[in-house]
């Protein structure tokens, strides 16, 4: 694994140690940049179910001004850890060692608001909508914010989950807030 492009375009990441995390690869990753944009100015991001930290690593890399990054379990906390330390990182990265509803009600307290979220839980313990109205719910993310979910290709979203709208299709389907703050 590697950052894609941007500042620390090269660096490598290292793996959360064991098989309980699958890194997103590169070749998904660069797809997924291409999609959503290949760079960013500022947006505050959200690296839920974080893992080795890759996708909150490549929009900092790309621009994003900030990323809160969060997982449950310590090997993964402490690759992120590595990760950021190795990318020269740790002044924009937030590491936190939560579980994911738990940690969204902690960063609602604390007015936390994100432009871009990444929700990549283990796929036997997907919860994407009950997380995105959480997302919601909590107001935690900017109007025309978007959320990022990576599911098991068997699994079946909605079009419209709270205030989100489904963007695309597939096993990464994107959705962007609308009518969020009324």
């Amino acid at each position: 694994m590697r950052v894609i492009a941007g500042g620390r375009k090269g660096h490598h990441l290292k793996a959360v140690p064991g098989t309980n995390t699958r890194p997103t690869t590169d070749k998904i990753k660069e797809s997924l940049f291409s999609i959503i944009g290949p760079f960013f100015d500022g947006e505050k991001v959200l690296d839920l179910f974080a893992g080795s930290g890759g996708l909150g690593i490549e929009a900092l890399s790309r621009g994003a001004s900030e990323c809160v990054f969060i997982d449950q379990a310590q090997a993964a906390i402490k690759t992120v850890h590595l990760n950021v330390a190795a990318c020269h990182l740790e002044e924009q990265a937030h590491i936190f060692r939560n579980e994911a509803k738990r940690a969204l009600k902690v960063l609602a307290k604390n007015e936390w608001v994100f432009d871009l979220v990444f929700l990549d839980p283990p796929y036997k313990k997907q919860q994407l909508e009950q997380l995105m109205m959480s997302l919601s719910e909590h107001e935690l993310v900017a109007d025309g914010a978007l959320v990022i979910c990576e599911h098991d290709t068997d699994a079946m979203l909605p079009d419209i989950v709270a205030a989100f709208k489904k963007n695309s299709g597939r096993a990464l389907w994107y959705y962007s807030a609308f009518d969020f703050r009324i």
